[in-house]
């Protein structure tokens, strides 16, 4: 049967043609869809966690919901001991969160203050490579504070010069301090630039007596796909029912649930498009099927069953389907593989999303190898989809009916 599909492709070369066209392009297209869809997501979430969320935070239970000094972590080197031990963590640094009012000579603005520890956030976050103008914070940086972008713009701040703030200590204390700008920093995300500043923990602490308290640990791994997997380790190790370890799915929902709606509504424009590439598959192997009602007559009159009539087709869609895949996917990986080294940059394209996560540029694909071979497998049952209706058209006739067709 094979031999025979193989002659009828070579001499219905018209629609042979089409055939493989089409599902060439289908298949370029689909690959380069999915991994143009994959990787500005995954380049999203990578941004936004090096950014500075965590892949891991791990918090006292009803901190996020409710806040308040009393949620704080009040042993945070315990906890960090104990993460020490996991071998999947790459690192880890406690930070002590408030917020409270900035003013300078003319203006003044609610911001959240952080004490990080310097030189952590260099393995942890990106906060050091979004710098400005001036510098990041280190040990020894007293009251020097390193301020987004778009704060120091309200505040109409310089570098060198100081700012006056007021907030609540860890014990509900009035705090107070004079701080100098000594580092701007912009990652892009507005929301973050306009309301985030830092301040060394080792004089923080001391300012809002902070010493072994966090608001959170947070938490880089070797491996963020590991994420779920650590995390129970980590919920395990603790063995404490007031705290709360959790991944970025959870500390990210908001931008996970859009990239998930992303993707649903990207499927259902790809997924049109597949459609349309599959009727008009399949319209030209009906017309095609009802010229050669005559000849798959003679066949059956000879004794080819229907198995052997659907195998028959089988095999012709598979040999064309086998060549126009064979000759689209390295293309495709290779342009997939390309950019993803080599990113697409539209210029302009974080600011005009930069409300949405996007905070680069640059749009790179993703290439993975298994992503690629379901994108195939998707075009090949398509394309096996397609002959059911010309089959099942060609057994409403009789072998004899079949014979005198015209």
């Amino acid at each position: 049967m094979f031999k025979l599909a193989l002659k009828n492709t070579l001499f219905y070369k018209g629609r042979s043609i089409t055939t493989a066209v089409l599902t060439f392009v289908s298949t370029i297209l689909f690959i380069l869809f999915i991994s143009l869809q994959d990787g500005s997501h995954n380049a999203m979430l990578e941004n936004s966690l090096k950014i500075y969320t965590g892949a891991i935070e791990i918090y006292s239970k009803d901190y996020r919901d409710v806040g308040g000094n009393e949620y704080l972590i009040q042993d945070a080197k315990a906890i960090t001991d104990k993460l020490a031990k996991i071998d999947a963590i790459e690192a880890f640094s406690t930070r002590y969160e408030t917020y409270g009012l900035f003013s300078s000579k003319e203006y003044s603005a609610a911001s959240m203050v952080a004490g990080v520890e310097p030189s952590k956030e260099r393995v942890l976050s990106s906060l050091e490579s979004a710098l400005k103008e001036g510098e990041f914070l280190d040990e020894n940086s007293g009251n020097c504070i390193y301020m987004g972008a778009e704060l120091v713009k309200k505040l109409k701040l310089g570098i060198g010069d100081e700012v006056a703030f007021v907030g609540s200590a860890s014990d509900d204390s009035f705090a107070a301090d004079i701080f100098k700008l000594c580092g701007v920093f912009k990652t892009g995300l507005f929301e973050f630039d306009s309301s985030a500043s830092f301040i060394s923990r080792s004089y923080f602490d001391e300012l809002m007596n902070g010493y072994n308290k966090a608001s959170y640990i947070t938490i880089k791994l070797k491996n963020i796909d590991d994420a779920d997997i650590v995390n129970s380790q980590i919920i395990k190790v603790l063995d404490d029912e007031n705290l709360e370890s959790l991944t970025w799915k959870t500390l990210m929902k908001s931008m996970v649930e859009m990239m998930e709606i992303d993707s649903i509504f990207g499927y259902i424009s790809l997924s049109l498009f597949l459609v349309v590439i599959f009727f008009v598959i399949m319209i030209y192997g009906f017309i095609n099927i009802s010229s050669r009602i005559k000849e798959f007559g003679v066949l059956r009159s000879i004794g080819l069953s229907k198995k052997n009539i659907l195998l028959l087709l089988f095999y012709e869609i598979f040999i064309l389907s086998t060549i126009s895949v064979i000759l689209a996917t390295p293309i495709a990986a290779y342009i997939c593989y390309y950019y993803n080294i080599n990113p697409v940059v539209i210029k302009g394209i974080a600011e005009m999303y930069k409300d949405y996560g996007v905070v680069s540029d640059e749009i790179p694909f993703n290439f993975d190898m298994f992503t690629i071979f379901w994108n195939v497998a998707v075009v090949y049952l398509l394309n096996f989809l397609s002959i059911l209706y010309p089959y099942l058209y060609i057994n409403s006739f009789k072998p004899i009916e079949a014979t005198r067709h015209v």
